[in-house]
């Protein structure tokens, strides 16, 4: 089946995870994605774990999950490009390749002549994207970003957290590297765009993406509420800073997420409640005053979902429209209906035999939906093949 991408050729000389992250979304919509990797070692990633995949003969292979996640659909190829035969190759290859994506420190390529100009001099209309940490301009322009340090120095890890005065307080890295995703999200975005720009205009591209710049951005409310208002936020828990309630609630054997996006919601949740005269309550009344009253309202919501089990509660909350949820873990995400229903989980083929269980793509396209067919390479294993179908001639 062809792809919204069908016909584009990446050459993606990016490793661990934000180029990564933005080659295998565009290898998902269809495109060729041959993967540059260090001979005898590959990406650093395929050494981050355990775990590590199992061989069919059932023994730990050099496979890693983390390396598994970022780099499905693509064919790889060793090249050692420090030397000038291995230069000489990534150039011919970028002649043939309709984007380049690259996240080595600032002016690293060029010294190989692999950097932009130098690449637009065998591809007139080449797209490159150069992702950094934290970018090809200013300061600290030459120095590497991972993704926990973005986290903190950009902000969301003074967002995230237990608030200040409760036990466990203080400020935590999220669970998954959202700086990488976020940045490799922003990088497919913008290749995408420079694609369609490219049809009309003939021209090429040169992508500029920083995961501090990214950290930044995404910010979103939060960073508007300090933009606006001039207080820095603080960390709420799992509480929403504009909205109340929105956040975890106790039940009496656990917890659930309660997420009242409105007034109508919020009276519905107190009808269910039993306490319908909250809603009529000045206080509470609008979403506005509820937030203002917080530390007066949430005490009082509390003794309430404290009454009931949890399951009660999503099951009344669901038939008024409330929106509430469980809290699940990795287990109980993958054995959710819904998630089954919508194939959140999918089985590809590796090389190593045998199919591998992967994250799906989310998207659902009508004309050309995504289709995944393979594993993440291993390491050169697609030299001939890559060789063949980018270089012999026509």
């Amino acid at each position: 089946m062809s792809g919204l991408l069908t016909g584009v050729r990446v050459l993606d000389l990016s490793r661990i995870l934000a180029g990564p992250w933005a080659t295998q979304f565009l290898a998902d919509l269809g495109a060729d994605v041959v993967k540059v990797e260090k001979p005898g070692e590959g990406d650093d990633t395929r050494r981050w774990g355990p775990p590590f995949l199992t061989a069919p003969d059932g023994c730990a292979s050099a496979e890693s999950a983390y390396f598994l996640a970022a780099n499905r659909g693509k064919r790889s190829i060793a090249i050692d490009f420090t030397q000038p035969d291995g230069q000489q190759l990534v150039r011919q290859l970028a002649a043939q390749a309709d984007v380049v994506v690259e996240n080595y420190k600032v002016g690293a390529l060029a010294r190989y002549g692999l950097g932009f100009d130098q690449l637009k001099a065998v591809k007139l209309d080449l797209i490159y994207c150069s992702i950094t940490g934290f970018g090809q301009t200013g300061p600290d322009a030459d120095k590497a970003g991972y993704d926990a340090m973005i986290q903190a120095r950009g902000g969301l890890m003074s967002l995230t957290g237990v608030a200040d005065g409760e036990p466990g307080a203080g400020p935590v890295k999220v669970g998954v590297a959202v700086c990488d995703l976020m940045t490799g999200m922003y990088a497919a975005s913008a290749i995408c765009a420079a694609l369609y720009r490219r049809q009309v205009s003939g021209e090429g591209e040169y992508i500029d993406l920083a995961l501090l710049d990214t950290q930044v951005a995404w910010l979103a409310n939060q960073g508007m509420n300090y933009l606006v208002g001039g207080t820095v936020p603080v960390r709420e828990g799992s509480a929403h800073p504009n909205i109340v309630p929105y956040q975890a609630m106790p039940a009496s054997d656990g917890e659930f997420m309660l997420a009242v996006g409105n007034d109508g919601q919020f009276r519905q949740f107190c009808q269910v409640a039993g306490a319908p005269a909250l809603a009529d309550d000045a206080r509470f009344t609008r979403n506005a005053d509820r937030v203002r009253h917080r530390q007066v309202l949430l005490p009082l919501l509390q003794e309430l979902t404290r009454r009931q089990r949890r399951d009660w509660w999503l099951a009344e909350l669901a038939a008024v429209g409330v929106p509430a949820g469980p809290i699940n873990d990795l287990a109980q995400v993958f054995a959710d209906p819904q998630v089954q229903a919508r194939n959140g989980r999918v089985e590809l083929p590796h090389p190593l035999g045998g199919t591998v269980s992967h994250l799906n793509n989310p998207l659902k396209l009508s004309q050309h939906p995504i289709c995944l067919q393979r594993s993440a390479p291993l390491l050169d294993g697609d030299r001939a093949a890559v060789l063949q179908d980018w270089l012999a001639p026509r």
